[in-house]
């Protein structure tokens, strides 16, 4: 997937690699959050695919399955967003982190991004499910 800068659309992916040595079962959507520079939380809302935000986006807006990881192998997910200000009165929300539940009741990871999730003020980010990744 790629976004086009102009019109302040942003994608990302994550991958998951089971590094067990039993097989690791995903399904659905993974349980996702925000988390400002200074690890405070994001107020944002997380939708199921890229409705609202945009459209063409086969692997965010593909069916929830069961992807059955055998050690070793990767599944992957992204999101979407718009960096838009439609209200210059309130504050422009930029996350640093992500954190990840990939299933319920699973620790959840931490990622410090490179690059920020600049929602704009729009507050929205669309989920893509669980895919297995081919490599």
């Amino acid at each position: 997937m790629t976004g086009d800068a102009a019109m302040g659309l942003r994608v990302a992916s994550f991958q998951l690699v089971n590094c067990g040595t039993q097989p690791y079962v995903l399904e659905g959507y993974p349980r996702l959050s925000l988390r400002d520079d200074h690890d405070a939380p994001v107020e944002v809302s997380v939708e199921h695919g890229s409705a609202g935000i945009t459209t063409g986006t086969p692997n965010l807006d593909a069916a929830p399955q069961r992807v059955a990881l055998a050690p070793g192998q990767a599944a992957f997910f992204g999101i979407v967003w718009r960096n838009l200000v439609t209200d210059g009165t309130v504050v422009a929300t930029t996350a640093w982190n992500v954190e990840v539940e990939p299933r319920p009741g699973a620790p959840r990871l931490s990622l410090r991004l490179s690059e920020p999730v600049d929602l704009g003020n729009t507050g929205k980010l669309g989920l893509g499910p669980w895919q297995p990744l081919v490599r």
